[in-house]
């Protein structure tokens, strides 16, 4: 049987790109090898990170700058990786249009959401009132929420049901879905949970971490095995 390679998107902290343990195990879980994703703005390795991997996971981390999706940072904005963001909103969009799958969390869901044209929620205590603790101050784990699923989408498919619990670990939140995208998932407060391609083979972000869940969380797990089937594809 194949084994597909996954990139992973990488966070940075200045001296360090690095990507969470939780993804390689999740990946490794179901069938698949784990290759870390550094930016780059070197167009020929952007070429050859897009040939050589047959999925990608657009990863989780810190704000997206607002800047360039055409907006001024407001307070309630936190930390930037300007090279990270460069990188990812035009890469995502390479990736996306080449029809390869597309697993997104957290900022990634952001990432590809923005990448495509929609917009976000630079900051969900102070744009959205009221709004639920999407921050949560528990352990990764931990199920502090939840979630409805909009019945026939692929994502309500996966998780067979209409109704879940979710880790949660954001202040930001896709706003508008861009233009081929379609919500899957929203919560009680209605942020945005969940998005996915219309026409795409597997384009699928979601705003909580199955990433830490899916050892103990059987839709978790299934959310990662659904995407390393399509990879294989």
């Amino acid at each position: 049987m194949k084994i597909p390679l996954i990139g992973i998107t990488c966070g940075e902290d200045g001296l360090n790109f690095y990507v969470r343990n939780f993804y390689i195990k999740a990946i490794e879980a179901v069938g698949g090898a784990a290759l870390m994703i550094p930016p780059t703005a070197r167009q020929s390795i952007r070429e050859k990170y897009l040939k050589c991997i047959d999925g990608l996971i657009l990863s989780g981390g810190v704000d997206v700058n607002p800047l360039l999706f055409g907006e001024e940072p407001i307070l309630g904005m936190g930390e930037i990786t300007p090279e990270r963001d460069a990188f990812e909103l035009s890469w995502s969009r390479e990736f996306f249009f080449s029809g390869k799958p597309i697993l997104a969390v957290c900022r990634g869901c952001q990432v590809l959401n923005l990448s495509l044209g929609g917009t976000i929620f630079q900051d969900i205590k102070s744009q959205l009132v009221p709004a639920l603790k999407h921050d949560q101050e528990a352990p990764r784990e931990c199920l502090t929420h939840s979630v409805n699923l909009v019945p026939g989408t692929r994502l309500s498919q996966i998780m067979s049901g209409d109704h879940i619990q979710v880790n949660s670990f954001h202040h930001q939140a896709v706003k508008t879905p861009a233009p081929g995208l379609q919500v899957s998932a929203v919560a009680a407060d209605q942020v945005v949970e969940g998005i996915e391609g219309e026409e795409h083979s597997f384009a699928l972000g979601v705003q909580w971490h199955p990433e830490c869940l899916w050892r103990q969380d059987i839709g978790s797990y299934r959310l990662f095995q659904a995407f390393i089937q399509s990879c294989r594809r």
